[in-house]
């Protein structure tokens, strides 16, 4: 039996169910017919226009939200990559025989990307189950028992909606009392001697995702050295805040008296195993030597330094590796590692958020970064660190916050 070929297309428009597909741009692709029949649009009203302009909220109800509870869903896929299921809404959708009566449609939506060849969302799957009968019956008579049924399920609806929207309010309030944390545990900017260096700190879209990641910079003792380090913890929220910032201050102490970056982790190390949640937290602890113009490193499952030559070529610092703090069943020492450099390179610490992609390897986000230092490398700190954000980070921001050292050498 040979295989039969299966036209998608129309296997697309025959879906018993409202289907459309969004660009990232949120305009209608495409519309099976399921989905114009329910919703009383033709073709050359719904594809190639914006959704909001073909279903926007009812001006004449301050308390329509429907559509704008659909856009933030739309919204959290394309930022996270992951499908999200709404819970039931009530839309208000104008007819479109009779222009500016409005009809109260109750729908349920679930949102799912669609990822093209460079893994990032490329079309969103837009489907709905219409249940307005369920909820409103409208046109013929119900018996008790339905109409008993029909407040019920129209009361949970309501409920589920509060409840809701609760939890995206106690969700932003803790992702405000998260960020003020972090402000005030990463420590403010400064330059270290005649070195002129930035710093970065990008949180996270979304309404947890913030705050697992920090960097530091101390001075060290014996000459023109200084420390330079980032770290991430596993979690997001008040408590990775909490974690961070112990971690933070810990290492901060650890490389002032320690013989190198490698002694340093090693201490480290041995404490996150105390610190409830720093379990496999990410750590790279850098040593800048002006004096003999050399780069100590050490890292704990952390993304390689990268170390931007004059001439513009770029060395990842890649050969002291260890796992993340505390992975180890018994303690290692950690390895250690240098590397020379010339007057005018330039050294990049920064965390997973800068390079790692959903469904992408992190040697692809690692070229990208090196594209990214050769074309602006020659750029000041402050500038290079600012053209790297704006290159490196999705639009409409990444899913994972983002720390980033830039010192010149």
């Amino acid at each position: 039996m040979t295989d039969a070929v299966i036209d998608y297309a129309e296997v697309f428009q025959a879906l018993p169910g409202m289907v459309a597909l969004l660009t990232p741009e949120l305009v209608y692709a495409d519309a099976n017919e399921e989905f114009l029949r329910v919703s009383g649009r033709t073709r050359e009203q719904v594809v190639g226009r914006y959704l909001f302009d073909v279903f926007p909220d009812n001006p004449n109800d301050s308390s329509a939200s429907g559509m704008r509870n659909l856009e933030a869903s739309l919204k959290r896929v394309l930022q996270n990559g992951e499908r999200d299921a709404m819970a039931l809404q009530r839309y208000d959708v104008e007819s479109m025989e009779r222009p500016g009566q409005w009809e109260e449609r109750y729908w349920s939506p679930v949102n799912a990307p669609v990822f093209g060849p460079d893994g990032q969302v490329a079309l969103l799957v837009h489907r709905v189950e219409e249940v307005t009968e369920l909820i409103r019956a409208r046109g013929r008579p119900l018996g008790d028992r339905s109409r008993v049924l029909e407040a019920e399920l129209y009361t949970r609806a309501r409920e589920l909606q509060e409840v809701n929207e609760r939890l995206r309010e106690a969700h932003a309030r803790e992702r405000e009392v998260a960020l003020a944390l972090q402000k005030a545990m990463l420590p403010a900017l400064r330059h270290t001697g005649h070195h002129p260096a930035a710093v970065r700190y990008q949180p996270a879209v979304g309404a947890l995702n913030v705050c697992g990641d920090w960097y530091d910079m101390v001075d060290l003792p014996g000459g023109d050295r200084i420390g330079v380090a980032v770290g991430d913890v596993v979690g997001h929220g008040l408590a990775a805040a909490g974690v961070m910032g112990q971690l933070r201050s810990a290492l901060s102490a650890a490389s002032r008296v320690a013989e190198g970056p490698a002694q340093a982790l090693d201490v480290l190390g041995m404490y996150a195993r105390s610190v409830d949640g720093a379990e496999n937290a990410t750590a790279v602890e850098t040593c800048i030597d002006w004096d003999n113009h050399t780069i100590a490193y050490s890292s704990a499952g952390h993304p390689p330094p990268a170390l931007l030559h004059p001439d513009g070529a770029v060395e990842f610092l890649d050969r002291a590796t260890d796992p993340p703090l505390g992975a180890r069943p018994e303690h290692v020492s950690m390895p250690q590692a240098e590397v020379s450099f010339t007057e005018g390179a330039t050294l990049v610490l920064y965390t997973d958020g800068l390079v790692e992609r959903r469904r992408e390897d992190i040697d692809v986000g690692l070229a990208r970064l090196a594209r990214a230092l050769g074309h602006c490398g020659e750029a000041d700190p402050e500038a290079l660190a600012d053209a790297l954000l704006l290159e490196m980070l999705p639009v409409g921001g990444a899913t994972d916050d983002t720390a980033l050292i830039v010192v010149r050498l």
